[in-house]
């Protein structure tokens, strides 16, 4: 979806910046109408000529790339490959499984200092567990401010 936006805005620029040539083009085409005394083989002719072909091609180059943003590319999903909690349990400790089972209770955010209070661990062997398991990819620590909030990853269900 997102790929299809960008298309669609870069299809939008691309358009306001011919809208721009142009009027600059017809802007010009009269100035030098009025100004060059030597018709059609007027120098000013074969450069409002260049500037406005090289922008054409230009714009339609974007308006090319836009549409095929729009209709060629799909935007990829990566699979969540969700791991079972009793698959991830195997792999832990005793005091690991503890500490993930109150994560787990706590609707997968808890303070720090209240795993310390619900599973009678003291500050330190709390630290060390957590530290293993922030390791092993299954919560996340955030500071807030005296203590640290844990979250459970959301690979996991």
């Amino acid at each position: 979806m997102k790929n299809k936006i960008v298309g669609y805005m870069i299809i939008g620029i691309s358009l306001i910046i011919g809208f721009i040539t142009y009027s600059f083009n017809k802007a010009l085409s009269e100035i030098v109408n009025t100004n060059c005394s030597h018709d059609s083989d007027c120098v000013m002719w074969e450069s409002i000529n260049f500037q406005t072909n090289t922008s054409l091609i230009l714009m339609i180059a974007v308006i090319l790339v836009g549409a095929y943003l729009v209709f060629f590319t799909e935007d990829k999903k990566k699979p969540r490959n969700k791991i079972k909690y009793s698959e991830l349990r195997k792999k832990l400790s005793e005091d690991e499984n503890l500490v993930l089972s109150k994560i787990v209770e706590s609707d997968g955010t808890i303070f720090q200092s209240e795993l310390v209070e619900k599973t009678d661990f003291n500050k330190v062997k709390i630290t060390r567990i957590l530290d293993s398991l922030e390791g092993k990819g299954v919560i996340t620590r955030k500071r807030r401010g005296m203590t640290n909030v844990v979250i459970l990853n959301s690979k996991y269900d």
